[in-house]
């Protein structure tokens, strides 16, 4: 159907006259926003304020993928659930929030994780994507899945008050073809140096903004209306409002398009990223039941916690604090002669410090628990108020 064929009831013309009547948008790019097809990756911070206003706009299908569920954490900044949802998927709860919004849309979901051997067949069935995910290994993902199939690539992340955004794999008038991630970041930083939401917090309204503006960008490559940011990085610190916009350059050794590219296929992006261990690497482990019968039974053990202040002062195990930064400067603390066990909120940033500490300081006697505070307080001591 070509685009002059693409009508509008009543009720749809009603909705969206604030967008028809801008001089430069008219019903022409309405119609593209209906005729669109956009992927939302992450129903999470970011792909809620997104998915919101691509609805709101027109956009006529709007795919989303994710496989988690809502949780009372969620609920500080992902504005598309209430309480009412806790527990549910995130894409059927997100679905029925978008239809309610707008009827004149087609929603479709993916209650999956996005891998290596899904992407490129969810992908293909839609023009632009946008990328909402909190995690290297999946963004490298998205990135290489649209540059293979040639899909425009609209990437947001954010972290505490800081946020950046960007449009990659697009398609300038004049035939040349903006940056994409790998131009931006030729590898990805080593594993548990940049922690997540949940280990390093975000300002609830901050992925508000950076996710309408993420909209922002779909609506203009979809449209055709204003400069879409190719080549252009925008960051901004809500805490300062401190705003950069910074020109990215193409690569010529990006292993996808630049000079001599080596890379035609998806990969294993977990091992690319570092989140795969070799056999003899895998950290020695400790479940919550057998520490507190180490406990129970007076054990000779050192309980480390490499958590933050802040999360010590909410709930404790009784460990010492030896944040996960400050380890490699106070590592004298850290007993040669019994048993250590370490410990985070979910177990990955206390394996990330037992690697430090046996490679560079040569400890042979650490432990890591299970699961952190959280499997604690859920199979030990449910009075323990974690978040």
């Amino acid at each position: 159907m070509s685009l002059q064929e693409i009508s509008f009831s009543q009720a749809e013309l009603a909705r969206y006259s604030r967008h028809i009547i801008i001089p430069e948008f008219k019903l022409e790019g309405q119609r593209r926003l209906k005729a669109a097809k956009v992927l939302v990756v992450g129903a999470g911070g970011l792909g809620c304020p997104l998915l919101l206003y691509l609805a709101a706009a027109g956009v006529g299908k709007i795919g989303i993928v994710d496989f988690d569920r809502v949780e009372d954490s969620n609920l500080q900044r992902q504005v598309l659930f209430t309480v009412e949802d806790l527990g549910k998927p995130k894409v059927e709860a997100a679905k029925a929030r978008l239809l309610a919004l707008n009827p004149h849309i087609e929603i479709q979901t993916y209650p999956v994780r996005l891998t290596s051997e899904n992407a490129l067949e969810i992908i293909g069935e839609y023009d632009v994507v946008a990328d909402g995910t909190d995690n290297f290994a999946t963004r490298y993902l998205v990135n290489d899945a649209c540059v293979l199939l040639d899909k425009v690539n609209v990437y947001a992340s954010i972290f505490r008050f800081e946020g950046q955004l960007s449009v990659f794999n697009y398609r300038f008038p004049d035939g040349e073809l903006s940056p994409n991630y790998r131009d931006l970041y030729s590898s990805p930083p080593p594993p548990g140096l940049v922690p997540g939401c949940a280990e390093a917090g975000v300002l609830g309204v901050l992925p508000g903004i950076l996710g309408s503006l993420q909209a922002n960008e779909v609506i203009k490559v979809v449209s055709g209306v204003g400069d879409p940011l190719a080549g252009k990085l925008f960051m901004m610190d809500t805490s300062s409002f401190m705003t950069r916009l910074l020109k990215i350059r193409r690569d010529p050794e990006n292993p996808l398009n630049g000079d001599s590219p080596t890379l035609h296929h998806l990969i294993d992006y977990d091992e690319f990223c570092g989140l795969k261990e070799s056999p003899e690497r895998k950290v020695k482990s400790i479940s919550v039941e057998e520490l507190q019968r180490w406990k129970e039974g007076g054990k000779a053990f050192q309980l480390v916690d490499v958590r933050e202040p802040y999360e010590y002062e909410i709930a404790n195990l009784g460990g010492e604090l030896i944040p996960l930064d400050t380890l490699a400067d106070q590592q004298e603390r850290i007993s040669r002669t019994v048993p250590v066990v370490v410990h985070c909120r979910s177990g990955r940033r206390s394996e990330s410090a037992i690697r430090m500490l046996e490679d560079q300081f040569g400890l042979e006697n650490l432990w890591n628990l299970e699961g952190g505070i959280l499997a604690y307080a859920a199979r030990v001591d449910h009075s323990l108020a974690v978040y």
